[in-house]
This record gives C-alpha cells, sequence and structure tokens, in this order.
C-alpha cells in the first residue's frame, strides 16, 4: 500500500520528495493564524505547480493535510512557521500526509466492519421520484391550459 494507513474515513501516506531547483512544487495554507478550515489549526496543500517535484511524485494532491514534515509534527503552528520549516527542510523531504477516503464508485456491497459500499438506495430513489411526479405534475398542468 506504498506506505499508506487506512481508519476513519482518512488515509495517512508518507511521501518522499526531492527537492527540486524551484523548490518542492506546491503550496500550503492554514495556521494558527490563518486557519484554511474553521476551528481547524491544520496546514494543507492547496496548490500544486506543474512539473514541480509534488506534482512529478504524483502523490501529493490539493486538499491533502500535512501532518508533519521530516517528522516535525506540524500541530498548532503559525503560517509562517509552517513555512519556514517548509524551506528549510533540507534536499530529502519527508511529508506525513491525510487524505479523506472518497467513495468508491461501482456496486454497492459490503464494506469492512458492516459499512455500505455506497449510497443507500433511498438516497437515490427519493429525490429521484419527487422528480418524476413534479414532471408529471407540470405536465398534467400544461395540458390542462390548452
Amino acid at each position: 500500500m506504498n506506505g499508506s494507513v487506512a481508519s476513519g474515513g482518512y488515509s495517512e501516506e508518507i511521501i518522499s520528495l526531492t527537492r527540486r531547483p524551484s523548490g518542492l512544487g506546491f503550496n500550503i495554507v492554514g495556521g494558527t493564524d490563518q486557519q484554511y478550515i474553521a476551528n481547524d489549526n491544520s496546514i494543507y496543500v492547496s496548490w500544486i505547480k506543474k512539473d514541480g517535484a509534488a506534482y512529478l511524485d504524483g502523490r501529493l494532491q490539493e486538499g491533502d493535510k500535512i501532518l508533519a514534515i521530516n517528522g516535525k509534527d506540524l500541530k498548532d503552528l503559525r503560517h509562517k512557521d509552517a513555512v519556514e520549516l517548509f524551506r528549510n527542510a533540507g534536499y530529502y523531504v519527508s511529508l506525513k500526509i491525510q487524505r479523506r477516503l472518497q467513495p468508491q464508485n461501482g456496486p454497492v456491497g459490503h464494506g469492512r466492519d458492516g459499512e455500505s459500499g455506497g449510497l443507500p438506495l433511498a438516497a437515490i430513489l427519493v429525490p429521484g421520484l419527487a422528480l418524476a411526479a413534479t414532471a408529471i405534475w407540470i405536465l398534467l398542468r400544461y395540458r390542462q391550459r390548452m
């Protein structure tokens, strides 16, 4: 699984990058003084530069939460302090990231621990039936006026 661990709707992964002359090739947002998500002091990847180190590696994604760099925890840092850690991280950089798992497309099945593998049937049928009923009502109203 390439150093990744999944639990609770999130996966964690260690990503090793080699700094290029232009840097690591991504921007970050967040921190205690510039929360990206309300009530969350974490550091997130906001943008990945095309042809940068992160882009060429292919594993880091926009929206990933960066938990640590070279083993240094990024929890409760000001934005500028996190930026300094990245700038001074050296040539070989190890990132511990957390990513929200995306629901998989495909047949509905049973996942681990009895979790559903897809959307509940009602989540699809109820809006579909409401839309169909509205369309029929509009059609009947239109025919009455003719």
